[in-house]
């Protein structure tokens, strides 16, 4: 009789070899496949060890139905804004009357916020403005409910997916008023500007709307629709690109926590192909593209200046209203951005950068405040953690912030 035979513990050892071997073999042939996704799972993790913030590995499976909602409801909302942008006077910079960006910002409000109630009922949601002077001009609320109902996507199962049309004008008072979130480190927040950028939309230059969601303080997904960038991106920025629109214009940026960055022309109906972005490689630094707020009152322009030149950058920077900056660098047609506080006691508002700074950092940026910290949504609906904005392509960012120290460490 064979030592197998006399043994069971052997013999029990070798069949369980055997059924295991199949299984064996097929871990062996999915060994590139598995790598790859340890890769990727360990570049998620690393991406955010930067500061204080903990690993929270995502993708793009994880959040498919925010960001489908987030980049419709931005592209519904902005066809409502190139309305009022073409249609209305413009001349004002007030928006307590009945200026464009009031009925731009007030209807795009509406429409967002009823797309979120629609598909996320118990989110938070932080929005710039509320209902209140609607309330007391009923006129200017009777304008603004013509543009909201009547503003509808063309592509019927797209319409749907957003809830379709808001039933009445109380209604929409109602949606509007549901942007008063204080904001916070816990939960699920969403933090949307309807028209960013107002100077350059009264212009008629850049502008943005824009939407991210936060979770638990962390920025999980993005959308940007900048309806008057060019969608081809080939040229590089230059310093007429804030005043122009029209045919082959507008472009929706959105991404997702760990899985990169997408551009797609902004459409009328279902969402159009996208591509993956990226942020352009600078091997010399002085030939670096520099994006600036139009608006000194925004960013030191005196200091930005200090800055290049430090830098050794002698190109004409790039002045841009709204998050079509964070746009534009992370799809390579500008390098960097800064924005450097004018007042110390200045507190940067979450809806002005969370969307944007996903994109950027998504695109293969890195995003931090003026000493070096990263943005900080967890602490209500202002920056307060942080002061000013330096984006940058990884490989240079700490070049760029430590000339920003250099200058703003003078003063």
């Amino acid at each position: 009789m064979k030592a197998s035979q006399n043994n069971p513990t052997l013999h029990t050892t070798r069949n369980v070899f055997v059924l295991s071997l199949p299984l064996i073999i097929l871990a062996f042939t999915q060994l590139p496949t598995l790598s790859s996704r340890l890769a990727l799972l360990s570049r998620q993790i690393f991406s955010f060890t930067l500061g204080s913030y903990p690993s929270h590995p995502v993708s793009t499976m994880s959040y498919r139905k925010e960001l489908k909602v987030a980049e419709l409801a931005v592209q519904r909302a902005a066809l409502l804004t190139q309305r009022v942008f073409h249609e209305k006077a413009k001349g004002t910079l007030t928006k307590d009357d009945k200026s464009p960006v009031t009925i731009g910002d007030f209807g795009a409000q509406a429409l967002i916020i009823h797309a979120i109630r629609h598909n996320f009922p118990t989110d938070a949601i932080v929005g710039e403005e509320d209902a209140s002077p609607l309330r007391e001009n009923r006129e200017l609320a009777d304008q603004i409910w013509e543009l909201v109902n009547s503003t509808k996507l063309e592509d019927e199962a797209s319409e749907e997916q957003l809830g379709g049309v808001i039933r009445s004008e109380s209604d929409m008072l109602r949606a509007i008023d549901e942007g008063q979130s204080p904001g916070g480190g816990r939960g699920r927040i969403w933090a949307l500007d309807p028209v960013d950028g107002t100077k350059g939309f009264l212009r008629g230059g850049q502008y943005a709307v824009c939407l991210a969601l936060i979770e638990d303080g962390h920025v999980k997904v993005g959308a940007l629709a900048c309806p008057n960038l060019p969608v081809d991106d080939s040229a590089p920025l230059s310093a007429d690109v804030g005043n122009e629109s029209g045919e082959g214009r507008g472009v929706l940026f959105s991404s997702v926590l760990g899985s990169g960055a997408t551009s797609r022309p902004l459409g009328r109906g279902a969402i159009e192909k996208g591509i993956p972005i990226h942020m352009k490689e600078v091997p010399d630094i002085r030939q670096a593209t520099f994006c600036e707020s139009v608006e000194a009152g925004h960013s030191s322009h005196g200091d930005q200046a200090k800055i290049a030149s430090k830098l050794g950058i002698t190109g004409e920077s790039v002045r841009m209203d709204s998050q079509a900056k964070y746009g534009s660098i992370a799809r390579g047609a500008g390098d960097l951005y800064l924005r450097l506080p004018v007042q110390a006691d200045y507190v940067e508002k979450i809806w002005d950068h969370a969307a944007g700074e996903l994109i950027v950092r998504e695109a293969g940026g890195q995003v931090t405040d003026a000493v070096g910290r990263r943005l900080d949504f967890s602490k209500g609906r202002t920056l307060t953690e942080n002061k000013g904005v330096v984006a940058a392509p990884k490989e240079i960012h700490e070049q760029v912030l430590n000339a920003v120290r250099s200058v703003l460490g003078a003063k």
